[in-house]
């Protein structure tokens, strides 16, 4: 019998989980059925319990649940721990194990696919919500020269660069303290891009030969990275490749064994751009 697993949220039709899985446990041998479940907005812990009661090995976790499975888990990674959200659940015996990849497969796309490595490098992280707490640590472990975070609340920014201090020294400001700065890498963790808006963010920001990065992604160019070309920035990714990674992540958590990414990666390109 196949081993069930599924991606939670609410919505959840738009979902590409289920397609990525299935493509990897082919590609690996794995034996596996992966399914897109729509939890309700006050339901997901009956949501996974009955997952569970029904054979459920592990889960994705989406919008808007990642706190809910934090607070679920019984035991958490390191990596979760800090991120406070958890994306990756796996279920064994009554134990709850909560894990986050989206770090991981940020770092991975990044330094792997886009052939761009972090060390040494001076990075700016645009947002201080859940999607710039995720990635701050597997950025941190890059040995980066600096890291500054930016958001329209100051005090927000500040807050969650706080919380990384034993890590490493992290600045923080809002978005017009960025001025004057230089960055190789500027990542967009914000949600502006899902509703079209632009950052104001101030010119000369990007060197050359600077990477900027943007978490969503979509059939065109998003408004960050059309600002970013405008800029100057030398090189432009959008994040489906991280949406690939961080399910390869979790497919390694739950199967030990890590797919293969490259040719699925360009398939879901072309299926996009079509």
């Amino acid at each position: 019998m196949s081993d069930l697993y599924a991606v939670f949220g609410n919505p959840i039709a738009h979902s590409k989980s289920p397609a990525i899985h299935a493509a990897f446990a082919v590609a690996s041998g794995q034996d596996l059925i992966y399914e897109a479940r729509l939890a309700p907005v006050d339901g997901f812990k009956r949501a996974i319990s009955d997952f569970v009661a029904a054979g459920g090995k592990g889960a994705n976790v989406t919008v808007p649940f990642k706190e809910d499975a934090f607070r679920l888990a019984s035991r958490l990674s390191e990596r979760a721990a800090r991120a406070g959200a958890v994306n990756t659940l796996a279920f064994n015996g009554t134990e709850v194990f909560g894990d986050n990849t989206d770090g991981a497969g940020l770092v991975r796309d990044i330094t792997h696919n886009l052939g761009f490595a972090l060390a040494g490098k001076r990075i700016l992280l645009l947002g201080a919500g859940g999607a710039a707490r995720g990635v701050i640590a597997p950025l941190l472990a890059e040995n980066p020269g600096s890291l500054f975070i930016a958001n329209r609340s100051t005090d927000k920014a500040i807050a969650l660069a706080a919380s990384f201090a034993d890590i490493a020294a992290v600045d923080a400001g809002n978005f017009a303290k960025t001025a004057g700065y230089c960055f190789d890498l500027v990542v967009n963790a914000t949600s502006a891009s899902l509703s079209g808006e632009s950052l104001p963010l101030p010119a000369g920001i990007f060197v050359p030969n600077s990477l900027a990065y943007d978490m969503m992604y979509g059939k065109g160019e998003t408004p960050f990275l059309a600002l970013a070309r405008e800029q100057g920035a030398a090189m432009r990714a959008d994040g489906l490749g991280m949406l690939v990674e961080q399910a390869a992540e979790a497919f390694f958590v739950w199967r030990g064994v890590r797919p293969a990414t490259a040719q699925l990666l360009a398939d879901l390109r072309a299926k996009l751009l079509a």
